[in-house]
């Protein structure tokens, strides 16, 4: 076992943790990550294609899922859990929450947005018995020492060149992850734009103790996503994405029809809300990036999709990305 903190924290061999995606993880992608010594994570609607609206269906679907996984792996994987509002428990969420007990999963990825509130959620999950890696939407060296002094065991910094739902600020990687490492007693992992060899070293040199990888993965042969989807990554090109507003933040995007339909809106002064709302009548990244419906919702990638060339087994291309790391 390598001296590093993540790997004895969470029991694997390399200290490489998947990004929980939502709709783009499932039971092979995650047992697939796990097997090649990384931590898988289930997102909430891991291995689903259809929509429902029922958090106790959701629940038993992701149950499933879960037995799924470990009918994959024996190796150690975990679950998302994402946060609510104050006062206002996020069904969803808690009934997932309940499953993951059950199931005796005991790491829990929480992506939280910052607030003050969130510390006092943190020792509630510690209690609990689970193992948490702590992600903020909006990161910083406040929050994270919030969370840090209510048990969570690792941090994730995550940058503005991610995909999905950016940060409310828009701090790189190689910035924000020496803030928070600089800061925090316990480990941080490193998030966005993180896609070959190099960046791994980069922001290991910067503090981080490990990675969470997110679009990188979205062309291995097990991810879930669209064949056509992984083809329109692999050819897409950074200086080609759209970015715009909407609910929590920002997203940037392949520009497809509907994503550069958004980016004119934002550009024509539309609001966050705004823009989420037509999203949410036209498609959204379960449309484009699963059912390969790339004008009709959103392809959302990281900065770092140039490096993203071609379709492979998860083992190789976590074995390439820890290639410097000293096991």
């Amino acid at each position: 076992m390598s001296a590093n903190r993540v790997n004895q924290i969470l029991n694997i061999k390399y200290p490489f943790v998947q990004g929980s995606m939502n709709w783009l993880t499932s039971a092979e992608l995650v047992a697939a990550v796990s097997n090649a010594g990384g931590l898988g994570l289930l997102g909430p609607n891991a291995g689903q294609s259809s929509v429902t609206r029922d958090p106790v269906e959701t629940a038993d679907r992701f149950r499933r899922e879960i037995r799924k996984t470990r009918a994959l792996t024996d190796k150690p994987f975990g679950a998302q859990y994402i946060m609510g509002v104050p006062g206002l428990a996020d069904p969803f969420s808690e009934e997932i929450l309940k499953v993951i007990q059950e199931e005796e999963l005991r790491v829990l990825m929480v992506l939280g947005n910052g607030k003050e509130y969130e510390a006092g959620q943190a020792k509630r999950f510690k209690d609990m018995g689970f193992t948490i890696l702590w992600r903020d939407l909006n990161p910083s060296v406040r929050s994270a020492l919030e969370v840090q002094q209510a048990g969570v065991d690792i941090y994730i910094a995550t940058g503005y060149d991610e995909g999905g739902a950016l940060p409310g600020e828009p701090i790189g990687t190689l910035s924000i992850v020496p803030l928070i490492a600089d800061a925090l007693d316990i480990p941080v992992l490193a998030a966005g734009g993180i896609a070959d060899r190099r960046m791994v070293k980069a922001v290991m040199d910067v503090g981080a103790e490990g990675v969470y990888v997110g679009t990188a993965l979205l062309v291995a042969e097990e991810s879930p996503v669209s064949p056509v989807c992984k083809q329109d990554i692999i050819h897409a090109d950074m200086n080609d994405l759209v970015l715009f507003k909407a609910i929590p933040t920002a997203w940037r995007c392949i520009p497809h029809k509907l994503a550069i339909e958004l980016a004119e809106l934002d550009h024509q002064g539309a609001s966050g809300p705004q823009i989420a709302k037509r999203m949410s009548e036209v498609g959204d990244i379960r449309t484009a990036m699963l059912l390969g419906h790339l004008d009709e919702g959103i392809v959302s990638v990281s900065n770092a999709v140039n490096y993203v060339r071609e379709i492979r087994p998860v083992k190789l291309i976590i074995e390439d990305m820890m290639r410097d790391i000293a096991l």
